[in-house]
């Protein structure tokens, strides 16, 4: 299973969301058996892997409340990540080249996120 594709879903966002926890899963490994780092990359860890999590959470979400609610949340653990990626990168714990592959990633995972909640709301309105 380790190298088949998440296809459970034509979700954009669950499928997006399950490939950079995998990245986020691999930065983690470089950073703790490179760098010997612990505490940052259990960070990055915890918040990275959440998105996907909270976004898949919120396919049974019992409302549109509640769905909406865990997206919500999904979008500051997205931005927390940005967060922690630019700490990783301005000291040294990353290249700027690691942290350019990753950034698109979460960038997009930050709009798509926008969008849903943007989207549901409207719809939830109606």
């Amino acid at each position: 299973m380790k190298n088949e594709k998440f296809e459970t879903k034509d979700d954009v966002l669950s499928v997006k969301s399950f490939e950079f926890s995998l990245r986020i899963i691999g930065l983690y490994k470089y950073l703790t058996s490179t760098h010997k780092e612990y505490i940052l990359s259990k960070q990055i860890l915890r918040c990275g892997t959440a998105i996907g999590a909270l976004i898949s959470e919120g396919e049974f979400a019992q409302s549109k409340p509640d769905f909406i609610n865990k997206m919500h949340v999904a979008l500051k653990e997205a931005n927390e990540t940005r967060y922690w990626l630019r700490l990783l990168v301005q000291s040294d714990y990353i290249s700027d080249k690691m942290y350019k592959s990753l950034l698109p990633d979460i960038e997009s995972l930050i709009r798509l996120l926008v969008s849903t909640i943007k989207t549901a709301k409207k719809n939830h309105a109606k």
